[in-house]
């Protein structure tokens, strides 16, 4: 490992600093497994939290498995929005406490293990897990002990809204190994897959692109929320189409039951008011086209209902409500409907049956990928070369 010396630096300093510190921490758990000993673990963590003046830090599961995160501060919704109330963005707020601040993995999830014994890791220069389905991802986080959990929807809105509210949105793998606008820029590829006789980049390895690729454009932000594969998050869903969340951040309670019978689950009015499933005159993704394709519309009835083929999708800023529909803010405060122009990604829904929540896109999407992407088509058994997902921790 590179030594470093605590101080001010250039930013191309900072991120060798780091990036040696990192790769170290991933060597050591590849050759040595479980890092068990508290000793050893204080000091990888104040190596971590040096070199990253604070921002970062590599925490520990109940099996000694290491995981570099990220500290996100709480904030208030007036500081995104000026309309928005002086209070805490909802993924401050978990079963009714506020909490001063959140960890989320800096890296899309790594799993080592199976069954009870499966867990998932935050490391650079690893091939993401993927084949996951929502329940996989869930449990892989779950049990990596008390505060642990798959990052949630709250979680990741919260995270797009500061870049949106700082003038930054990250690039990462859209385009087969690269950015689709900044094709100079790439990461190591971890995965190919021939189409139609042509070989093509896939997925590359965690936090390989450049700092560009990461949440605030640091080498101490999160890493690859713009493509590389789509993250399942907890806490929203679209039964039938109706909008469905678990308030505030609850869902990242590592107990939270976010199975389909949940009684956590809560349909949203025009006026942001939460009401049982299946409440009349709920929100809920129409279509514009026959049969659930077309553009994807708020509504409060679903007109255009999928066969369970057709899906409809929409650039999720250009996202509207059909006549006379409200958009309560929580929609735009949870990364559901968009506050403005200048949220990247794209939107896309398939409004039958019970439909969970991915986020970022894949390496294909290009403008479609980003921090506002969102994925309500996929049912919660779906597994796909190009599903991962992301852990997060709360003290």
């Amino acid at each position: 490992m590179s030594t470093y010396v605590s101080g001010p630096y250039t930013s191309g300093r900072l991120l060798r600093d780091i990036r040696a510190v990192e790769d170290w921490i991933t060597d050591e758990f590849r050759q040595r497994g479980p890092i068990t000993s508290a000793i050893d673990q204080r000091d990888i963590d104040a190596r971590v939290r040096d070199v990253s003046q604070g921002r970062n830090a590599c925490l520990f599961d109940d099996q000694g498995n290491p995981s570099i995160m990220v500290r996100v501060p709480n904030f208030m919704l007036n500081t995104i929005h000026d309309a928005w109330p002086e209070q805490l963005h909802p993924a401050f707020v978990i079963n009714g406490t506020p909490v001063s601040e959140l960890w989320i993995a800096k890296y899309q999830a790594f799993t080592v293990g199976s069954g009870a014994n499966r867990r998932a890791l935050s490391l650079r220069r690893v091939d993401p897990s993927v084949y996951n389905t929502f329940d996989a991802a869930v449990t892989a986080c779950a049990q990596k002990g008390s505060g642990w959990h798959l990052m949630t929807n709250a979680e990741w809105a919260a995270v797009a809204l500061w870049c949106m509210a700082n003038g930054w949105f990250p690039r990462g793998n859209n385009s087969h190994g690269n950015d689709y606008q900044r094709t100079d820029e790439w990461g190591e590829v971890t995965y190919t897959y021939t189409s139609g006789g042509t070989l093509y980049k896939g997925r590359v390895a965690t936090g390989t692109g450049p700092v560009g690729w990461s949440h605030d454009g640091t080498p101490f932000g999160i890493w690859d929320l713009n493509g590389n594969v789509w993250e399942w998050v907890g806490g929203l869903r679209i039964v039938d189409g109706e909008i469905q969340v678990i308030p505030d951040n609850d869902a990242a309670d590592d107990g939270a039951d976010q199975s389909s019978d949940s009684p956590l689950w809560k349909a949203i009015l025009p006026d942001g008011t939460l009401d049982d499933p299946g409440t009349e005159g709920t929100l809920k993704f129409d279509a514009t086209g026959a049969n659930g394709a077309g553009n994807p519309i708020l509504n409060t009835k679903v007109e255009s209902q999928s066969t369970g083929n057709e899906s409809a999708d929409v650039l999720f800023r250009d996202l509207q409500a059909a006549p006379g529909v409200d958009v309560p803010p929580v929609l735009r405060q949870l990364g559901i409907a968009p506050i403005g122009s200048g949220q990247p990604g794209r939107l896309y829904v398939r409004n039958i049956g019970e439909r969970l929540s991915g986020r970022g896109g894949y390496w294909t999407y290009s403008s479609g990928a980003g921090a506002f992407a969102l994925n309500l088509g996929d049912a919660p058994a779906y597994s796909a070369h190009s599903h991962g997902f992301r852990a997060a921790f709360v003290i």
